[in-house]
């Protein structure tokens, strides 16, 4: 089909599209999430077939007031707070699932390198860690306890004190997303082989498993946050590299707006791992294996669940409601 010919086909329809988003006709949620999903068909079509065409630039305008539209006036529950948690931010990590990916990848990859960095450089972790806190680590695991250092510090202070810096770590490795993802690669290649050497460490002295015992009862969240994060900063710079067919502003803001929301969602799970690290995992030592493995395994499901398979049941039920 002739440009001209698709645009006059669908003309009207998009002049109703337009009367939706300025206010001028009012239409329920399910409505306008059924436009939504005509006016991405209509997109799609035009980017396969005129991929150089204002056409498909008006077209993206339209998609994206109209996204807007649907959770301004989409109220799936009566609580914002429970909604941003339960709908919109699921279906923003559903959308932006490759860059979720990508933090994974490049977190395996960098753990791996500390750890083989450690092994082939007996200078490296104390490099990387400082002598003060190798050595410190050294003289506990001759006391028998290899996570002592955890138990510095009473319970509140250091739940308080360690819960502010791993909010710290996370907005950088957000924030600083803005050059292009390049400062997030930064911060994140940092806590990985920090995290990778660390972990080697504790297993050329015999004692990892009671290092992951302690470290990891806290650490499934707060790792994983940080990987969530990375994806967040990820996100902010790849919408300012790559705008594909929006201005690089309107790319910037939309790109903002939803990566702000995935690092915010990590709050809970970096505060709740900041709990466990100050009242629980000076205990590890003391406690049952069974006991830390299930504090390991049930911290880990939960993050998991809610980043890795709970946007794709979202995104299922939602797209069933709005076809």
């Amino acid at each position: 089909m002739r440009e001209i010919a698709f645009i006059k086909q669908n003309k009207e329809k998009w002049l109703d599209f337009e009367q939706v988003i300025f206010g001028k006709t009012i239409k329920n949620p399910d409505e306008i999430a059924s436009l939504y999903i005509h006016l991405v068909n209509d997109l799609s079509y035009a980017q396969t077939y005129y991929p150089k065409s204002k056409t498909v630039v008006y077209l993206n305008y339209l998609a994206s007031q109209i996204y807007q539209k649907i959770y301004k006036t989409k109220r799936a529950e009566t609580n914002r707070l429970i909604y941003f948690f339960k709908t919109e931010v699921p279906l923003i990590v559903y959308e932006y699932r490759r860059y979720l990916v990508y933090a994974f990848l490049l977190f395996f990859a960098t753990v791996a390198m500390g750890a083989i960095s450690a092994k082939y450089d007996e200078n490296f972790v104390r490099l990387i860690l400082g002598d003060a806190y190798v050595n410190e680590t050294l003289e506990n695991i001759k006391a028998g306890n290899p996570v002592a250092i955890y138990k510095s510090g009473s319970n509140w202070g250091s739940f308080i004190g360690i819960t502010i810096n791993n909010l710290y770590v996370g907005m950088n490795c957000y924030i600083f997303g803005i050059f292009g993802g390049i400062g997030t690669f930064y911060f994140l290649l940092q806590n990985c082989i920090m995290l990778g050497s660390f972990q080697y460490f504790f297993y050329q002295e015999g004692v990892f498993w009671e290092s992951v015992r302690g470290i990891w009862i806290h650490g499934s969240m707060e790792i994983f946050a940080i990987v969530i994060e990375s994806t967040a900063g990820f996100i902010l710079g790849a919408s300012i590299l790559f705008p594909r067919t929006y201005s690089r502003m309107n790319s910037f803001k939309i790109g903002f707006k939803n990566s702000l929301k995935i690092f915010l969602s990590t709050f809970p799970f970096t505060i709740a791992a900041g709990f466990l690290e100050g009242f629980i995992t000076r205990y590890s030592v003391e406690m049952e294996n069974w006991l830390s493995s299930f504090i390991i395994l049930f911290t880990l499901a939960i993050i998991s669940f809610y980043y890795l398979f709970y946007p794709f049941i979202i995104h299922k039920k939602q797209k069933q409601n709005y076809v």
